[in-house]
């Protein structure tokens, strides 16, 4: 037999997802997450999964892993101990900045203290022009001072990022394996391999946040691969990027900084893949979990792809999924600010010690707290009876805020679920109506352990008609995991004005990133038949400080890339800015910035979910108990979704509760089970 596991560490639960190639078989199983030590969770959930579906370890061929290590070393700022060698004259680069506030209207925020304090910066004496011609060589002899001083101050990783180095990596090469020679044990990050491309200040912020990583993520992954190796030899193992790909273990040692989104981009994966069964190409995902939910935008099956954002504050320029998160999850507390109006989030009660009808010692009220209170959630508990839950602690909870409030304790919780239903609401604006798509036009697929409960309520305020939820919503991040792709992402600054006289630059470009990602394909060994390759270009008007991405469609590498016409992508980017700000100007002139181009494996699986449960009868609720609903209390029907057929139509309010998650029907919506055991549901207005 070949299993394949996806394992996905999120803030409250660690998921996995098991799959045979051969039977098709699925076994889905989750467990509370170890904080301290996310491969704790990791390890025992993947013993305790192959005892509970008796899997033997060694019939387990793929392993991939969604992680957020990365993210939350940078949170609470517990990376290595880093130092920066950049271009005389330089210094103070990660200091000053963009220049530009946190926050327009926060006159009393101030940008994070740099990760790298100003007395751990070094400078050498080197110049790379604009051209990228040699100016002045890089004097590699003064290296000998600054590598004693890194080993007396105890640095762990060194960042290396000179001026223009995306031109010529001269440099920062020749400097990179002097430091090697001279103190073996420092761990090198250099510009030119994290992300070699123009804008010095967030080309510098990327490597420092790569180098920031490299000693957290290798310790992490070290032990993880070693306690897999004694479980499972020679297992390949997948590290999830933020880009929406796997990377081997070694790429991810390297480069850290390609994980800060890990998760939810697997989330967002699985969800295109879930919706195609459907037939969906255009959705909305809300993935809300425990501790946060993420938003995110497909149209036309192709993930969003944005390549300037902030991860805790810090701004990293590298490929990620376009994912907004915001503090809305089960676990959210529930909060009274000073202007005495109810808030919720982004702080959590987490795994540990959880919402306050965990019982183990929360005592602020939660989002889950306000569901149980209000019948939604079972009082059974979760995971199917192995996790209980106490409807009184969260009454008590409840209780205590609503007396601050002033108002009952129904009216605290149907108050708490708006709030995060709003906070939602407000994330999914942020990728649709501010970038111009109307929320309308797509299916919102909720998934995650929260996300069904609260999709109707979100729909419904942004005028959205259908939700889709997974056969395992709240383990499709791990899902998404197994049926990925593996991906590579190159890139070239070009700096040129789209015109007939510029194709042949563009060509010639095209052929050093398709000569890159050949050398990829084959150090990797992937087939022939599973290498695509997908083009992108940065593209802007003159005298515009910002790029829009212009991608063209996916194609098989044995085809090449031939720009034929810059008509073409001059159409393209018209159309493009058209969406994005409302007007264009076919008469300026259109500048080519980057030329991106994107390596992918196509995965192996082709994981169909295919209904086994031939078309019936609704089934009866195995329970029927009062659920309020905008303030009234109705006798609602609770269904398990295992009993569902297809076909079958369920009206609400209604309950359908599975292993990981909770389905609420609202007053006038209804639901089906389609063949691909998708629940669609229509929500009502």
């Amino acid at each position: 037999m070949q299993w394949h596991v996806g394992v996905d560490v999120g803030g409250t639960f660690t998921d996995f997802f098991a799959y045979e190639v051969e039977t098709r078989a699925t076994h889905l199983y989750k467990r509370p997450s170890t904080p301290d030590n996310p491969a704790e969770a990791i390890i025992a959930g993947f013993d305790e999964l192959c005892e509970g579906f008796d899997i033997n370890p060694r019939d387990v061929v793929a392993f991939a892993h969604g992680t957020t290590v990365a993210t939350n070393a940078l949170i609470q700022r517990r990376g290595g101990k880093v130092a920066v060698l950049t271009t005389k004259g330089f210094r103070d680069l990660l200091e000053i900045g963009r220049q530009i506030r946190p926050h327009m209207y926060d006159l009393h925020r101030d940008n994070p203290a740099p990760l790298v304090p100003r007395d751990l910066v070094w400078e050498l004496d080197e110049r790379i022009g604009a051209d990228g011609s040699v100016l002045k060589k890089a004097d590699v002899e003064a290296l000998q001072e600054i590598a004693e001083a890194l080993e007396q101050r105890g640095v762990s990783a060194i960042a290396v990022c000179f001026l223009f180095s995306y031109l010529n990596d001269e440099h920062e090469c020749l400097s990179a394996a002097r430091l090697a020679e001279l103190c073996p044990r420092l761990l090198l990050s250099l510009s030119c391999e994290v992300q070699p491309e123009f804008r010095e200040y967030e080309r510098l912020s990327t490597t420092v946040l790569n180098a920031y990583l490299q000693p957290v993520i290798k310790t992490y992954l070290d032990y993880l691969e070693a306690e897999i190796e004694k479980r499972v030899g020679g297992l390949g193992v997948g590290i999830y990027q933020s880009s929406g790909g796997l990377m081997s273990l070694s790429m991810a040692r390297r480069f850290p900084a390609r994980t800060a989104l890990s998760g939810p981009a697997a989330g967002a994966v699985g969800a295109v893949h879930s919706a195609r069964l459907s037939g969906k190409r255009n959705i909305i995902t809300l993935d809300m979990g425990g501790t946060s939910a993420d938003v995110s935008l497909i149209d036309s099956d192709e993930l969003t792809i944005t390549y300037e954002r902030t991860v805790a504050d810090f701004p990293v320029r590298m490929p990620s999924v376009d994912i907004h998160t915001v503090g809305a999850g089960g676990g959210s507390i529930a909060w009274i600010d000073l202007d005495g109006l109810l808030k919720v989030g982004p702080y959590s009660a987490g795994a540990e010690p959880g919402p306050a009808c965990y019982g183990r010692g929360g005592t602020e009220p939660t989002v889950t707290d306000a569901n149980l209170y209000l019948g939604r959630l079972p009082g059974t508990g979760l995971l199917n009876g192995r996790m209980t839950l106490d409807r009184d602690l969260a009454e008590k909870a409840i209780s205590e805020l609503a007396a601050r409030l002033s108002v009952t304790p129904r009216e605290a919780a149907l108050g708490i679920l708006g709030v995060v239903s709003a906070n939602m609401v407000r994330a999914i604006r942020v990728i649709s109506v501010e970038k111009g798509h109307d929320p309308r036009d797509y299916a919102l697929l909720a998934f995650g352990g929260a996300g069904p409960l609260h999709a109707s309520d979100v729909a419904r305020a942004l005028g959205i008609d259908e939700v889709i939820i997974p056969s395992a919503p709240g383990i499709l991040c791990a899902q998404g995991l197994v049926v990925s792709d593996q991906k590579e992402d190159f890139v070239r600054t070009l700096s040129l004005t789209l015109s007939d006289d510029s194709l042949a630059a563009v060509r010639a470009c095209f052929e050093e990133l398709l000569a890159a990602a050949g050398h990829w394909f084959e150090r990797e060994r992937i087939p022939p038949a599973r290498r695509y390759l997908l083009p992108r270009f940065d593209m802007r008007h003159k005298g515009q400080n910002f790029e829009l991405p212009i991608t063209l469609p996916r194609r098989n590498a044995a085809e090449g890339v031939d720009i034929e016409d810059t008509e073409t992508l001059a159409v393209a980017f018209h159309e493009m800015h058209e969406r994005s700000y409302g007007f264009h100007n076919a008469q300026d002139p259109i500048e080519i910035v980057n030329l991106r181009l994107t390596a992918i494996a196509e995965g192996e699986i082709d994981l169909v979910v295919r209904a086994e449960r031939p078309n019936g009868s609704t089934p009866e609720p195995f329970d029927v108990r009062p659920v309020v609903f905008g303030g009234e209390e109705l006798d609602t029907p609770i269904y398990n979704r295992d009993s569902l057929s297809p076909g079958v139509e369920i009206p609400g309010p209604a309950i359908i509760v599975q292993l990981d998650t909770t389905s609420v029907l609202a007053p006038g919506d209804r639901a089906r089970l389609d063949e691909a055991l998708n629940l669609i549901m229509k929500v009502a207005p």
